[in-house]
Formats: structure tokens, sequence, C-alpha cells
């Protein structure tokens, strides 16, 4: 098995273990905002992340980025950091988090989009139209569950400006984890966040004091711990490893996953046909896969981590296209 074929292979691993964590964020952010004020779920899970990602970086001892990164971790904090959880706490005061699933199934063909503007990354027809397929397979199944209902709310412009921010800040880390590697890079991200999450969350925490049950605050931790730290550990790895277009295809998976959750833990009713769908979804991420793609990916760097610094980039071109996974 060539370099270039044992890193999508492995991506694809970790992309879909970050596409499990992040399966329940919006059932883990929708019960924490019904205790918690929704500025509060947003930055304060941020800052928290903030402090695991400072004892990370202690403990590993990681070279600071240099200036031209931090302008790259700028936008990245922006998306993931700051963007993403701000937006789906306020949306999922008032909506579901099955609700929320439908336009979160948007969210691959949006990072597939920047991938393309931001990474450098060509995928091929067939990818797009796999893609596609993925989409509209999940959004007929939203329909048919019902999770479609209604006008366009401004629950739906919150979630469609949080998919917009998570797509890009998606691509931009995949890409900048070639180079200082999937863990480092959403742990610098969370630093570089903290003189706008930390004050937000003091004042926000001032203002109307956390209060809540235990079972709101272990939603609350698990955000924090998973979705906002180790979920990027393996996300942005695998993104760097497998290509960013393509290992962010997996993402189609996540609204059956959400759904999935928000029957088990919020009560949310999902209908028989998530089976179904299901099986379509993950034809359509197979496809995605085995079409050659001309995307840039990274050699695992020496210290191990995949993406860090020292590693070099292997380009798969249409001229000369990486070996099939198959």
């Amino acid at each position: 098995m060539s370099t270039v074929t044992a890193d999508r292979t492995v991506g694809l691993a970790l992309g879909a273990l970050g596409v499990l964590a992040f399966s329940m964020s919006l059932p883990m952010t929708r019960v924490a905002v019904q205790e918690l004020d929704p500025w509060f779920v947003a930055f304060g899970r941020a800052v928290g992340a903030a402090l695991l990602a400072w004892a990370y970086l202690r403990s590993t001892g990681a070279p600071r980025p240099s200036r031209g990164q931090w302008r790259r971790l700028s936008i990245v904090a922006l998306g993931v950091v700051v963007g993403f959880p701000l937006f789906t706490s306020l949306a999922l005061t008032t909506q579901t988090s099955a609700h929320g699933a439908v336009v979160v199934a948007v969210l691959p063909a949006m990072t597939a989009m920047f991938a393309v503007l931001r990474a450098g990354e060509r995928p091929p027809p067939l990818f797009w139209a796999a893609s596609i397929g993925g989409l509209l397979a999940v959004l007929a199944f939203l329909i048919v569950s019902g999770a479609v209902s209604g006008a366009l709310s401004l629950a739906d412009l919150y979630l469609l400006a949080a998919v917009v921010l998570c797509g890009l800040g998606y691509a931009e880390g995949g890409a900048l984890a070639r180079e200082l590697g999937g863990a480092r890079t959403i742990c610098w991200a969370l630093l570089l966040s903290l003189p706008v999450t930390l004050p937000v969350t003091a004042v926000t925490a001032t203002v109307h004091r956390p209060h809540a049950g235990a079972v709101a605050w272990a939603a609350f931790g698990y955000l924090t711990a998973v979705s906002m730290f180790l979920g990027f550990f393996a996300w942005y790895a695998g993104l760097a490893r497998g290509g960013i277009a393509q290992v962010g295809q997996i993402q189609l998976a996540q609204p059956v996953l959400t759904l999935t959750w928000s029957a088990l833990l919020v009560g949310e009713a999902v209908a028989p046909a998530s089976v179904a769908a299901a099986l379509v979804v993950l034809a359509c991420v197979v496809l995605t896969q085995r079409s050659r793609t001309g995307t840039r990916t990274a050699a695992p760097s020496p210290t191990g981590e995949p993406g860090g610094s020292g590693a070099r980039p292997v380009v798969a071109s249409a001229a000369h296209p990486s070996p099939d996974p198959s």
C-alpha cells in the first residue's frame, strides 16, 4: 500500500471518529440551552476547552505558530470556536436538534466548496455527483421524518450562518493541520480566541448566573471536552491526511446520527425511514471515497502527528492521480 493510500485510509478512519463525536453536539447543545444561557454555552465551552488546550500544548512543548499561521488560525477560530457554537446555541433555544440536522446536511458540500477556495483541492465530477446524491438522500429522509416543516425562521438563519462559518473553519483548519497537526491546530485556535471568549463568558455568567441540573452540566461538559476539543484532534488530522473535500463527505452520515441521538437522548421522534436513508448515505460516502481526486495530502510528520511541521506534502494531480483505495 502506498503512502498516499495509507494516509487516506487513516484519514477516513480519523474523520469518521470526528463525525461520531460531532454528531452529538446538537442534541447536547439542545439539552444545555434549556437551562443555561446560550451565550454562556457557546463561549463557556470554548474557555473550558482552551484550558485543556493550554495544558496539552505546554505538556507537548509545541512550538508557536508563525505569523502567517496565526492569521489562518484566526479563520479557524472564527468558524469553529466562535461562529458554529454561538449560532447553533441561539438557534436551539427555539428549535429541536432534529430540525438543526436539516441544515447540517449542507455542511459537507460547504466544506468541499471552501476546500476548493482555501485549500486548492479539485474534486472530479463524480465526487460532486456522489456528494449531491448523499445530500439529497439526507434531505429526503429529513423531510419524510418530519424534521422539515414551516417557513424559514430566525433559527434557520442562525443555523445557516453556523454551517457557512463551520465549513470555512473546517476547510482552513484541515489545510493548516498539514503544517501544525490536527491537535495543535484546534489548540492554538482556542487560545487565540480567549480574548473574546473569556470576557463574554464572564459577562454572561455575571448577568445570568449559571444554574442548571446535573444533566445540563453533563451536556455542557461533553460540548467542552469532546465537541470543542477532542473531536477536533481526530477531525483535523483526518482532513489533513485524507483530503478535506473527500474526508469531509463522511459528514453526510452526521444528520442521521444526530437524529438517532436526538431520539435516544432528547426524546425527539425519528421516522423508521432512517435505516433506508442511512444505507443510501453510506453508499454515497463510499462512492466519494472511490473517486479519484486531485486532493493534496500530507505525509505523517517525523513526530508521528499527521500534517505536523516538517511533513512533506504529497500532491496528487489529474495527470498523476493518487492510488485508488480499492
